[in-house]
């Protein structure tokens, strides 16, 4: 059901979803004037610091507002519907609590920057405590189309590895000079990552898709840089350090399989 500021409540459909965006759409019989939306713009445009607001019901308070900052960008969130995690998101200092999750992230003048998400545990598996996560208005802005006409978004990009964070100590142990980037420790047999060679142990230390190239710091750096700027069939170049020698290796990334 979708419930309106005035109390009246319709009844409604899911049309479309997206688990690996934490996205969905509703359809709802209610009548047009009943609606208001909200103008999104691209979450591009943010900037650790930016003010934000985060309206929603969180344990079933209606219309609650919190406000915060943008904490940081770019975070990848584990989730435990999912092998895989979202890309991309937003933290913010924001409280968010059960019942925020799909209300509307604004900046001060009002526009949609993110949508809303309670999830538990960020990719290094620690709770999510003092901070709230918001899907970017970016992958909304990409994926309303697809989700409206055809039910699903399929053009995520799919690398085929699992990793880690570099770090000193890890460098070390590997005696490399490489104290950043993604460590190798899966490389999937067949995918994409396998047909070009890349294999368990190499680091990831840059990628690039066409005139768009990132130092890669980490698996935020590498699933955001993925998530924003490729697409299924598409060809990166990916730097890797193996053996302390520095390799590029073209990659043709595949299409993420459905969530397990």
């Amino acid at each position: 059901t979708v419930t309106f500021t005035d109390g009246e409540a319709f009844a409604a459909n899911v049309t479309g979803s997206d688990p690996y965006a934490d996205l969905a759409v509703l359809s709802a019989n209610a009548p047009q004037y009943k609606y208001k939306p909200l103008n999104i713009i691209s979450s591009s445009t943010l900037r650790v610091g930016d003010p934000v607001i985060a309206v929603g019901t969180p344990l079933g308070l209606t219309g609650s507002m919190t406000s915060g900052i943008v904490s940081a960008l770019g975070r990848t969130v584990s989730v435990d519907w999912s092998s895989y995690a979202i890309a991309d998101c937003i933290q913010t200092t924001a409280p968010i609590n059960p019942g925020n999750s799909g209300g509307p992230l604004l900046n001060y003048q009002g526009e949609v920057v993110g949508v809303t998400s309670y999830v538990a545990i960020t990719s290094q598996g620690v709770a999510a405590q003092g901070l709230g996560l918001a899907i970017p208005s970016s992958t909304i802005l990409r994926e309303t189309e697809a989700l409206i006409t055809n039910g699903s978004y399929n053009s995520h990009p799919w690398l085929g590895i699992s990793g880690t964070d570099m770090t000193f100590e890890m460098a070390q142990t590997m005696n490399t000079n490489v104290t950043y980037g993604v460590l190798i420790a899966q490389v999937t047999s067949g995918g994409p990552a396998d047909k070009a060679s890349l294999q368990k142990d190499d680091i990831i230390i840059a990628i690039n898709a066409t005139s768009i190239a990132m130092r890669i710091r980490s698996m935020d750096d590498l699933s955001t840089f993925l998530e924003e700027y490729t697409l299924p069939l598409q060809t990166v170049n990916v730097t890797i350090v193996r053996n302390n020698q520095t390799m590029i290796l073209p990659v043709e990334l595949g299409t993420r399989p459905p969530p397990t």
